[in-house]
């Protein structure tokens, strides 16, 4: 084993971290590097076994070191996320459970969300719709950004949703979320005209380029991937079916990622406003209702 009784957090975390970075491994589920890696999973398996106050120069036990050990093995053997193996992600500053159920929440969208989608939109939410929600973290972050607003946690996926749920109780919000089992808008057509404010991250990659992710994307569901059409279909699906459930002030947020050119290319005259991040992240579009009423996708 790694490491023993004597080592404290900031030398395990030093071995930790080399043996990360030695391994063939993809960052990008949570973290970009094998420093931050290492450190989420010390300091999320230590807390977990009930030590509130971390500190560099502190030991631990048996038990703790085990489990340490057990998890970086399955993250370097495997290359299953950490996300998956600590059944945690952040997302807006904030911890959601995840499981591989949901796709690992890391969309740019949730610096939109902490910026309260300024200059987007014209007046606070009532309602918004998270729109293939998978962890329910894009809904979700959006509640604790509009304190008087609820929001509708939709998904084709019920194991999804069941995440989503769990999540909702985790930050208090039950009593703000409606959780929909819907494939799209099929099963939302009693909201017809009642969001201000639909986001949605759904599947957009293509099947030549899902063939050609690292590994550790192959531990996440498929469904909350792929998409017909090179990653089109979905995406286009929304365009389309939008205007339908948007207040006549709304906005529709889609994420379509390394999708965006050859969806500019589809619709090379649509008013697409395309969003920048001081964090980085591409790929993500608003349309208002006027806009999607107008253009014909």
């Amino acid at each position: 084993m790694l490491f023993n009784t004597k080592q404290t957090l900031k030398q395990i975390v030093t071995i930790a971290s080399k043996e990360l970075d030695h391994a063939d491994l993809f960052f990008g589920h949570g973290t970009d590097n094998a420093w931050d890696e290492a450190c989420w999973l010390v300091e999320t398996i230590v807390k977990a076994n009930g030590t509130e106050k971390i500190e560099a120069e502190m030991t631990v036990d048996d038990e703790v070191l085990r489990q340490l050990q057990m998890t970086l093995d399955k993250r370097i053997k495997e290359k299953v996320p950490l996300a998956y193996l600590l059944n945690e992600a952040w997302f807006a500053g904030q911890p959601y459970y995840v499981n591989d159920k949901v796709i690992i929440p890391r969309s740019p969208i949730a610096e939109l969300i902490k910026n309260r989608f300024m200059p987007l939109l014209k007046c606070d939410p009532g309602l918004i719709l998270d729109l293939c929600c998978g962890s329910g973290c894009i809904g979700l972050a959006s509640l604790m950004e509009f304190p008087n607003a609820k929001v509708v946690l939709a998904d084709l996926s019920e194991e999804a949703l069941q995440v989503a749920s769990v999540n909702a109780e985790k930050h208090h919000l039950g009593h703000r979320s409606i959780i929909r089992h819907s494939d799209l808008f099929n099963s939302l057509e009693d909201m017809k005209g009642s969001f201000d404010l639909i986001i949605c991250n759904p599947p957009y990659v293509g099947e030549t380029e899902y063939k050609s992710l690292p590994a550790e994307y192959k531990h996440e569901p498929a469904i909350a991937l792929l998409s017909e059409q090179n990653g089109l279909k979905l995406p286009i699906d929304i365009l389309r079916s939008s205007a339908d459930y948007l207040s006549t002030n709304g906005i529709l947020i889609l994420e379509v990622g390394n999708s965006w050119a050859l969806l500019m290319d589809s619709y090379p005259d649509a008013p697409f406003l395309w969003l920048d991040f001081e964090r980085g992240g591409e790929g993500v579009l608003a349309l208002s209702y006027q806009q999607l009423r107008k253009y014909k996708f």
